[in-house]
């Protein structure tokens, strides 16, 4: 077991989901080590609730156990990484809005008005002082390229396939928040 294992911790990310897609238990293992605390750690920047974040981290790990097979890796630009958050980011994105489906307001909360959206709340609790109201300012498609480019470090070609948007839609948008990001702080 020791050589599987000594074996498996010199394989990269990519062939471990390859290997977990076969059914290989031990690359799953590997795979978990490696990559959970580093998406615990993403998640918790975007949720302060550890409970949501241990729902999503066994869904996560449960999606990419059951659709290893269907990762298209380096073939179309990707990343097991790249893929593994972006499972983890949806599945956030639902927890939130089971969440808010499930709660019930207080009657004083029920004037009507925008409430603010999940991603919103969340990149409130990230980024705080001039840059954060610099964020929150921006327009709702220019913030959500903006966060997953830079709060959660995907590429381009991630950042596309997780918002399902052109690549160059979102360099476009990715240089329009960034200008508008200068200008709100200079």
């Amino acid at each position: 077991m020791r050589s599987v294992r000594a074996a498996l911790h010199k394989v990269d990310e990519e062939r471990l989901v390859r290997l977990v897609a076969k059914g290989d238990r031990a690359a799953f293992e590997e795979l978990y080590r490696r990559t959970a605390p580093w998406l615990a750690v993403r998640l918790r920047r975007r949720c302060a609730d550890e409970q949501i974040v241990a729902e999503v981290m066994q869904e996560t790990y449960l999606a990419v156990w059951r659709a290893a097979g269907a990762f298209a890796g380096a073939a179309v630009g990707g990343t097991a990484v790249g893929w593994l958050w972006t499972i983890a980011a949806r599945r956030l994105v639902d927890a939130f809005r089971r969440r808010a489906h499930h709660a019930e307001p207080p009657p004083a909360a029920a004037v009507p008005g925008a409430a603010p959206a999940a991603e919103e709340e969340a990149l409130a609790a990230t980024v705080g002082g001039e840059v954060g109201d610099a964020l929150r300012c921006l327009a709702p498609e220019l913030r959500q390229v903006l966060q997953a480019m830079v709060l959660d470090g995907l590429s381009v070609r991630e950042t596309s396939v997780l918002l399902g948007l052109p690549e160059g839609t979102v360099k476009t948008r990715a240089r329009r928040a960034r200008i508008a990001m200068r200008r709100a702080l200079a």
